[in-house]
């Protein structure tokens, strides 16, 4: 089941609502607990593998690399993107959150594989959505974060980011801008791909074809891609 969670700022303080989210995703931290790939509870390394983001399919040559767990990132463009991002975590045993985006389809998200079982989609994050997103770091693979136009200066982005390496969670920011962020991805809908066409302008659209621009440390050079 999908936690939903909504901050009223009118009605709670900054820290009533910050323990408020708390006990709302206790039930979804206790599941993640051991089983998070990302975060090691020893000082042995993880496998290569275990220390990537699990990338969709429909990205597979269109990103230089997969995103290392305890990146921020920044993405703009086409919604689809993070919401194959999603997919792909939830599809192999990760757990997602979705945080300040009232309006993120979730439908959309399962066509492309996603678990909703394994998503806490928090819409009205309240007046600080990048502490809830912070928070959330404790039990996710996966945070995306809309800011809403907001900019994050990069004294309060060392911190988060900070936490997000310690806690082997990968931190997608929409929305707005995030100083100092290690990567960053934009996406733009190239192209469609459509079932059950029996004549023209009729039919379902099967897949979204993407071109990608990536760039930042966790890309090296700047790369423009397409699918």
């Amino acid at each position: 089941m999908i936690a939903a969670v909504s901050l009223n700022q009118r009605q709670l303080t900054r820290a009533e609502q910050v323990e408020h989210l708390r006990r709302k995703i206790a039930a979804v931290s206790s599941k993640v607990g051991g089983s998070r790939r990302g975060a090691a509870s020893t000082s042995e390394p993880l496998p290569g593998s275990e220390t990537l983001l699990p990338m969709p399919e429909s990205l597979d040559g269109l990103l230089p690399a997969p995103l290392p767990r305890g990146t921020v990132a920044v993405v703009s463009g086409a919604r689809s993107l993070p919401l194959s991002m999603v997919a792909a975590v939830t599809a192999k045993g990760g757990h997602a959150a979705i945080v300040g985006q009232p309006d993120v389809g979730l439908l959309a998200a399962v066509e492309m594989g996603a678990d909703l079982s394994r998503i806490a989609v928090i819409p009205e994050p309240g007046a600080d959505p990048v502490e809830v997103a912070a928070v959330l770091m404790d039990g996710m693979d996966l945070v995306v974060l809309g800011l809403g136009g907001r900019s994050v200066p990069a004294t309060r982005a060392r911190a988060v980011v900070a936490r997000a390496r310690q806690k082997g969670c990968t931190l997608l920011v929409t929305g707005g801008d995030w100083q100092g962020a290690s990567a960053r991805l934009e996406a733009s809908v190239c192209g469609y791909e459509i079932t059950g066409q029996g004549r023209p302008g009729f039919g379902r659209i099967s897949r979204v074809r993407l071109a990608t621009r990536a760039w930042g440390r966790s890309f090296g050079s700047v790369r423009a891609v397409g699918g």
